[in-house]
């Protein structure tokens, strides 16, 4: 595993060392010497092609997570919700795939969404907080403000994500973390 940094301060990305022979492969997703981070919670989502999901946060019980891909293609995307930071209000885009090896951490503060690019997409969390409903927050995927040019323009999203505020509404809301 290697890590790259990001003009993001805490954003990472991870190059995952694969290994492919006749039997199949093996890639190794987390190793706590490298990255050297604790997490508690672990879980993944199955996402169809075309599929949105995002942007979430946690305000009262903010998260970082670590996001792989086992399986299929997803472009992920971040927003920086902390508001000191020279990055605030920016987002960053990458492919992630079962092919490319990569993984992405996402510190603290930021928001977080991803688009599907084929048929089956398995993504595989690792976080440091637990999930708590009633704490989670979102900007909603298309935000004018944001500008973010995502692959299509008519995803399939949830009707909650559909429902979420925008990002000027969150800054008015105080929804960001300091």
């Amino acid at each position: 595993m290697k890590i790259i940094k990001t003009k993001f301060e805490g954003l990472l990305i991870i190059k995952q060392k694969k290994n492919i022979d006749n039997r199949g492969s093996l890639r190794e997703t987390f190793n706590n010497k490298i990255l050297k981070k604790r997490f508690c919670f672990e879980y993944f989502t199955q996402s169809k092609k075309n599929v949105l999901r995002g942007f979430h946060f946690q305000i009262r019980k903010p998260q970082s997570k670590f996001v792989n891909v086992l399986k299929g293609k997803i472009l992920d995307c971040v927003i920086d919700l902390r508001k000191k930071s020279k990055t605030f209000g920016k987002n960053f885009k990458i492919i992630l795939s079962d092919k490319n090896g990569l993984g992405l951490f996402i510190p603290r503060g930021f928001a977080h969404a991803y688009y599907s690019y084929e048929k089956e997409n398995l993504i595989y969390y690792k976080l440091d907080n637990y999930y708590s409903p009633s704490s989670e927050k979102g900007i909603v995927w298309n935000d004018q403000t944001l500008k973010i040019d995502w692959p299509i323009k008519k995803p399939i999203i949830s009707s909650k994500d559909k429902s979420l505020k925008t990002f000027d509404e969150c800054i008015k809301k105080k929804l960001f973390f300091k």
